[in-house]
């Protein structure tokens, strides 16, 4: 499957991304690593909660395994935080993305359209308690019905 026609890319499709949430690294070999976060709603009515989705994240493969990305996160999710943001969303390895509080358990009642795979399907929570009662169909922000 081409990587554009997978959900979480859909999900972005035709949503600005939040520009206070993109970041960007450059060093002296040009561009070494970006982080962009998304709106999204959680369910449906007035039970619906906003969250952000995460990605995609890149980095250079000369800064692979160097912990780039997991700082990249971490600046990501505090300034988040420090916005008023309570949830993250993304789909990834939770091996990897667990160092930053990621996990599938706060993922539990989550939906995505389209194929995903579950067990890639994790969230985060900003403040405690953040994820607590959060479930439902995951949604772009341009897709709320008022």
């Amino acid at each position: 499957m081409d990587r554009f026609e997978k959900t979480a890319y859909r999900l972005r499709d035709g949503v600005e991304q939040i520009w206070d949430l993109a970041f960007v690294v450059r060093g002296e070999e040009g561009l070494l690593a970006t982080l962009q976060f998304w709106p999204i709603v959680v369910g449906e009515g007035p039970d619906r909660q906003e969250a952000l989705l995460l990605g995609p994240i890149a980095v250079c493969d000369s800064c692979r395994g160097k912990g780039a990305g997991r700082a990249l996160m971490v600046k990501g999710l505090d300034k988040a935080r420090e916005m008023g943001y309570q949830r993250v969303i993304l789909v990834g390895d939770e091996d990897y993305y667990k160092k930053v509080g990621f996990s599938r358990s706060l993922a539990e009642g989550l939906e995505m359209p389209g194929p995903v795979d579950k067990n890639r399907l994790l969230a985060h929570a900003l403040v405690p308690g953040g994820m607590d009662g959060v479930q439902g169909m995951i949604c772009k922000s341009t897709d709320i019905v008022k």
